[in-house]
C-alpha cells in the first residue's frame, strides 16, 4: 500500500472495532511526559487542558458503537515512561478507551508479535516500528486475513490476562 492514512482516518472508517498492543517499555520523549517528569500533573477537571484530537477521535468512535481496546504488556518495575503512560491514561479511558495492562513476567507462555500495532474491524493492521531507544521509525498497513488473525489472537490473549486499567498497580 502505498499511503498509508493516519489513525484518525482508520478510526472514522471502523465499524465495530479498534484493537492496540503496546509492547515497549519506553517510547519517544515527548513535551508532556518531559513536563511530568518536572512534577507537571494534569487537572482532571480542565478537560479543555488536556483533551487531544486524538480523544476526539476515539470518543467519535466510541458514540458510533465501536469498541475500542489498549492492552500494555510491561515490564515491572516500570520505567518512568510507562509510569507516566500510567498516569495520562485517565484521558483514554475518560475518552471511552478500554485499558488493560499485563506484567511482562506473565506471558513467557504467550507468542506475541515483535512490534506494537492496532487492528481495526479485524481486517486491518497498522504496524508501528520503534528504534532501539523508542524512537518513531515508520508504520505499514496490511490487510493479509492471516497475519491480522494471528496478530488478534495475541492480542486476545494479552487482553484475557491483564489487568483493567483501575485496578492495575504500578509496581
Amino acid at each position: 500500500m502505498n499511503s498509508i492514512p493516519e489513525f484518525g482516518e482508520l478510526l472514522a472508517g471502523a465499524k465495530q472495532s479498534a484493537v492496540h498492543l503496546e509492547m515497549r517499555d519506553r517510547y519517544f520523549s515527548n513535551p508532556r511526559f518531559e513536563a511530568w517528569r518536572r512534577g507537571h500533573r494534569v487537572d482532571w477537571e480542565d478537560r479543555a487542558s488536556w483533551w487531544r484530537p486524538f480523544h476526539d477521535d476515539v470518543a467519535a468512535a466510541v458514540s458510533r458503537g465501536v469498541s475500542l481496546r489498549r492492552a500494555r504488556v510491561v515490564s515491572e518495575p516500570v520505567t518512568d515512561y510507562i509510569r507516566w503512560e500510567h498516569y495520562v491514561t485517565t484521558a483514554n479511558v475518560k475518552a471511552g478507551e478500554l485499558v488493560r495492562w499485563l506484567p511482562r513476567r506473565r506471558t513467557a507462555d504467550l507468542l506475541l508479535p515483535g512490534c506494537d500495532f492496532w487492528i481495526f474491524d479485524g481486517r486491518l493492521i497498522r504496524i508501528h516500528h520503534f528504534s532501539g531507544d523508542g524512537q518513531w521509525v515508520d508504520k505499514e498497513l496490511q490487510n493479509d486475513l492471516s497475519l491480522v488473525e494471528r496478530c488478534a489472537a495475541a492480542f486476545e490473549e494479552v487482553w484475557a490476562r491483564a489487568v483493567p486499567h483501575e485496578e492495575y498497580e504500578i509496581q
